[in-house]
């Protein structure tokens, strides 16, 4: 038996219930079948309308319910609304939070291969410091900072080795121990799942990799995280300069690893658009989501591009 996916709504007041009907017209009928959205059933239904979107939604209890496949099933979570795209901010961080721990709690179940959110609005989560990887990591007891954020494309992927974190924070937070865990993880990952043994391109934090002097983070905990992985037999190269590498040097390596967020990427998105998908390494389960965010001001305008998610299910149905 294939496995169930879990398809969070995500953020009410987005272009959310767009890419998910536009995802569905093209998705395999067998894709369908696996397919359980947790949503609220009254508001698809009312943005649906808005948009002059057709799609025949059922209400289910379970994620054992047997359905047409032409049905989008719909787990109800509770939310009060007055207008189709106006929520309150209070409806919306609720509805947010409860979607994604019941999500979490589905995702724990053998039979699911796991869970795929939409896209939100950090500051509504329950902590506005975090966001959905962390808030999922924190779900799931991990260590702080031990979870993975992954941007993949077949091409080329990413991973920031800190996360929505705020910049000053950062030399703090890196450390030898960290960079060798995560790509270690990265490289385990990679192998079992895609039969690869990665290239892996690890990037300085400072402009022109702190001229390697002698207390950079470049010598104290790169550069050494770099030569204990090279004992084990990766493929790795760096401390590497991060404003060239995005140039032409990125083909010839399968993972770029960098110390922050936007300094992998701002440069992913410009080479790749919205050609990549967001998976969460050491989790319980696997999480993906659309490498995109709410783009309110294309709301209700019919716009939005939802090849993202279309491969984030295409994904996650091969697990």
């Amino acid at each position: 038996m294939k496995k169930k996916i879990i398809l969070v709504f995500g953020d009410p007041n987005s272009i959310n219930s767009e890419i998910i009907f536009k995802s569905w017209k093209k998705l395999d009928g067998s894709v369908k079948k696996r397919i359980y959205l947790v949503a609220n059933y009254n508001l698809i239904l009312s943005q649906f309308k808005k948009l002059n979107y057709k799609i025949k939604c059922i209400l289910v209890d379970t994620i054992y319910e047997k359905h047409n496949s032409d049905s989008l099933k719909i787990i109800n979570i509770n939310v009060k609304f007055k207008s189709p795209f106006l929520l309150s901010r209070e409806s919306s961080s609720k509805f947010i939070n409860q979607s994604l721990t019941f999500a979490h709690k589905l995702a724990l179940d053998k039979n699911v291969a796991g869970i795929i959110n939409c896209s939100i609005n950090k500051k509504l989560l329950s902590n506005k410091k975090i966001g959905v990887t962390e808030f999922l990591s924190n779900k799931c007891n991990l260590k702080k900072n031990s979870e993975i954020m992954l941007i993949y494309n077949k091409s080329l992927s990413v991973i920031p080795l800190t996360t929505h974190l705020d910049l000053k924070k950062v030399s703090s937070t890196i450390s030898k121990s960290m960079i060798i865990n995560k790509i270690l993880k990265t490289r385990y990952w990679f192998k079992k799942n895609f039969r690869i043994d990665p290239k892996i391109a690890v990037l300085g934090l400072n402009p022109h990799n702190g001229e390697m002097r002698k207390n950079s983070e470049e010598i104290k905990k790169i550069l050494p995280a770099v030569q204990s992985l090279k004992k084990h037999k990766l493929k790795i190269d760096g401390p590497l300069v991060a404003d060239t590498i995005f140039i032409k040097d990125f083909k010839d390596y399968d993972i770029i690893v960098g110390m922050y967020h936007d300094q992998v990427l701002g440069p992913f998105k410009t080479l790749f658009k919205f050609d990549g998908i967001n998976i969460t390494l050491g989790l319980k389960y696997l999480r993906v989501s659309p490498d995109h965010g709410t783009a309110v001001n294309l709301i209700g305008k019919n716009k939005a591009n939802p090849e993202s998610l279309l491969k984030c299910i295409n994904f996650i149905s091969k697990f």
